[in-house]
């Protein structure tokens, strides 16, 4: 699914020279690497204020921490997903609010947000899912008008940009009131091994973080809010500071295979290729990075092709095989199952093919012909 070794042969000599100073220097924990990457983050996406931590659950957390949420609070956030987004909710006695999706986006529909709002609502998570961005003016829009955060879930959409209605362009992650993402070996911008941060141009909030982040402390022994232990280790800064500079080179590569499977499958009766952007150009108003490549199968066994593509050295996921109101720690009696009709049948219908900047024609023909072979037969 991901070709990690033959993306670090690029970057080899910067990564083996960087993990070796830090090494060398045994600043291992909050050393330059760390602050020299939350520097260049910074500048890369335009965000004023960028706060490195252990891993993109903990970004989720500490994001909804620096707002201050209380239990009872209710967060609304989309069903189709994963689970991290709705395990921080309920981790801090918050009340997640689960809603439906867009059928071509994947993302959360507006219309179901504003079914969800009450008086208890206080925040919205869109997630970027499989790297398109959310439709975040009308998010936006709403938060304005009920007096609510935005938290933006930006694990999956590093790098996308998302052109405004207005005509502007941000990098997702920098347009709510503050977002978290993640580093995973996977994500388009990987570790090797786990991190996260989190994003805001929020100087008030920026500062509540940075304290949460390290036990509370801005002075040593000096604990001024309830904090947790989340920081980003200096190996895997160096590591991210190698691949940062490539960011925008993965990206571009994610979209050139993407298009290239999409224009092979686009007449494919049982095929329906990801949508919701400008296949020409990426210049929509939702830009996709393809962190994931989901096709939708119809009228033809999913798990069966899955089964097929393994016996033929494929590799594939079905992201996310079922819904987080149906899952065992989420269940909720307020749930109606007619308010989750997309999101049921994605999960059905769903199936990930290799995505990754390795890619080459040769690897993406066979791969096509495979799934084709099948769900034409």
């Amino acid at each position: 699914m991901v070709d990690l070794k033959g993306q670090y042969q690029h970057i080899k000599e910067r990564v083996d020279g960087s993990i070796m100073n830090v090494i060398e220097t045994t600043a291992f924990v909050n050393g330059s690497e760390v602050h020299e990457f939350q520097k260049e983050l910074e500048e890369y996406l335009g965000v004023k204020h960028v706060i490195p931590c252990a891993n993109g659950t903990d970004a989720l957390q500490i994001a909804m921490m620096g707002l201050g949420l209380k239990p009872g609070d209710e967060v609304i956030t989309a069903d189709f997903t994963f689970a991290a987004t709705v395990e921080v909710i309920a981790l801090l006695q918050l009340t997640p609010v689960l809603v439906d999706v867009d059928p071509i986006t994947f993302n959360i529909d507006i219309e179901a947000i504003k079914k969800a709002i009450t008086p208890k609502t206080k925040a919205i998570v869109p997630v970027h899912l499989f790297g398109l961005a959310a439709n975040m003016d009308e998010i936006m829009v709403l938060a304005k008008e009920h007096n609510l955060y935005v938290i933006e879930d930006n694990a999956q959409g590093i790098g996308a940009n998302y052109l405004s209605k207005d005509g502007s362009k941000r990098k997702t992650g920098t347009i709510g009131h503050v977002a978290s993402t993640s580093f995973f070996p996977s994500k388009n911008l990987g570790c090797y091994g786990d991190g996260g941060a989190i994003f805001t141009n929020d100087d008030a909030l920026a500062h509540t973080i940075r304290g949460i982040v390290n036990h509370g402390m801005y002075v040593r022994y000096h604990h001024d809010v309830v904090g947790v232990n989340s920081r980003l280790d200096s190996i895997q800064a160096a590591v991210l500071r190698a691949k940062l500079p490539h960011l925008d080179n993965y990206n571009k590569a994610r979209i050139e295979a993407a298009n290239k499977y999409s224009e092979v499958f686009k007449n494919i009766e049982n095929i329906i290729v990801p949508g919701g952007f400008d296949t020409e150009n990426n210049l929509s108003e939702r830009t996709h990075v393809f962190h994931q490549y989901t096709l939708k199968i119809k009228s033809v066994d999913r798990d069966a092709l899955v089964n097929h593509l393994s016996e033929k050295g494929i590799p594939c996921g079905v992201y996310y095989p079922i819904p987080l109101h149906l899952q065992k720690a989420y269940k909720d009696e307020r749930y109606k199952e007619e308010d989750f009709a997309v999101t049921n049948q994605l999960v059905k219908e769903v199936i990930s093919l290799p995505m990754h900047t390795e890619l080459d024609d040769e690897q993406i023909k066979y791969i096509t012909e495979t799934v084709i072979n099948f769900v034409t037969k």
